[in-house]
């Protein structure tokens, strides 16, 4: 009787504990302030059916972020390596024509000043000239042919005649002088350059170096017969590698040979520089119209003088750069110069956006005693 009075007791005892303990639980934890209490969203846990449908974008999402990563972002300047296209030459132009007689058709601003002054000065006092004087032993030869003159004149002097063919040839000279000083002028006075190119002559080729862009260099070899028909471009004209400039700009040329003596001929553009060994020559050019355009050595330099053509081409600026690009790859080179260096960091990427933490801020150290 009284071992069952003692287990009732103990009962009622533990129920009371059990009521009173949730109370006391929430009285401890009320001094927490709600401020520091994130709050958390409830999740609902998928079913199955959406696990397994969301499951193989997970294995490819994992598979992407596994993946090696581009060293370039969308955005850069991806397409820098993508080479140029070579430019196939306009018939009759910056090349020599069939029959022709004329000087061609000029693309520099040097070449089309030179090209006015023959056309509207040089070929008209030469013209007047020669007709002039064909005029004047026309005259002579029946004026005073024997049958007419049984009497040969014995005149020596004749001051008005001395003083007329002594003034108008000087006259002839000062109308050339102006117009030539001032061609001169713009050839060998050359505005600030954009591009500097340095052209060597070999026997019997040419080769070409950029020392703006880190270097580039490589040698221009006239194409073969075969090659040039394959190609569609002139035979005798064309090479294996041309020289390639932006459009529109200022291109410093140092000309020099390695051997004999060799001369930098452009006739469209109105350049014709010679090459000496141990000198470096400069001449400069500029042509806004893109294109492909002939040239020549014009000295005798041996054997093969009509074998080592010159091809200039050129390229709009951006195309220019590709091509740039494209043989610094090939000769192992940084990309260098002006505008080529490769944008490193994508463009127009958003920013990082900060980190929020909810945890509560650590205590500050107690001051050093």
């Amino acid at each position: 009787m009284t071992k069952g009075w003692a287990v009732g007791l103990k009962a009622v005892a533990l129920a009371v504990a059990l009521s009173v303990a949730p109370a006391a639980i929430s009285q401890e934890a009320a001094p927490v302030a709600p401020s520091m209490v994130p709050s958390i969203a409830t999740v609902a846990l998928p079913t199955p059916a959406e696990a397994a449908a969301t499951a193989p974008d997970t294995a490819a999402s994992a598979a992407d972020a596994a993946a090696p990563q581009p060293a370039t972002q969308p955005g850069t300047q991806t397409d820098a390596m993508a080479g140029y296209e070579r430019t196939k030459p306009t018939p009759g132009i910056g090349m020599p024509v069939p029959k022709g007689i004329n000087l061609q058709q000029q693309f520099t601003p040097v070449g089309l000043e030179a090209k006015s002054m023959v056309e509207n000065i040089l070929n008209p006092v030469m013209g007047g000239i020669s007709v002039f004087v064909l005029a004047l032993m026309l005259y002579v030869v029946v004026r005073y042919r024997a049958a007419a003159n049984p009497t040969p004149s014995s005149t020596t002097h004749n001051f008005t005649i001395e003083v007329v063919w002594t003034l108008i040839p000087a006259l002839v000279l000062l109308l050339i002088a102006f117009p030539s000083f001032r061609l001169l002028a713009n050839q060998y006075s050359p505005p600030k350059a954009d591009l500097t190119v340095k052209v060597t002559g070999y026997q019997w080729y040419w080769g070409y170096e950029y020392p703006d862009y880190g270097g580039i260099s490589f040698d221009s070899v006239q194409l073969s017969e075969a090659d040039a028909k394959k190609a569609g471009e002139p035979y005798m004209l064309e090479v294996d590698n041309r020289l390639v400039v932006p459009a529109g700009a200022t291109v410093k040329v140092l000309v020099t040979a390695a051997d004999v003596l060799h001369s930098f001929a452009m006739p469209s553009f109105w350049v014709k520089m010679d090459a000496v060994p141990g000198k470096i020559n400069e001449t400069w050019f500029k042509v806004d119209r893109p294109g492909v355009y002939y040239g020549q050595c014009s000295e005798l330099c041996g054997t093969k003088h009509g074998f080592m053509p010159i091809a200039i081409e050129v390229l709009l600026p951006e195309d220019f750069k590709r091509w740039v690009r494209m043989k610094q790859a090939q000769d192992g080179i940084e990309p260098t110069g002006p505008g080529i260096a490769l944008e490193t960091a994508p463009v127009g990427a958003p920013a990082t956006a900060p980190v929020i933490s909810n945890a509560a801020p650590a205590p500050a150290a107690a001051p050093a005693a």
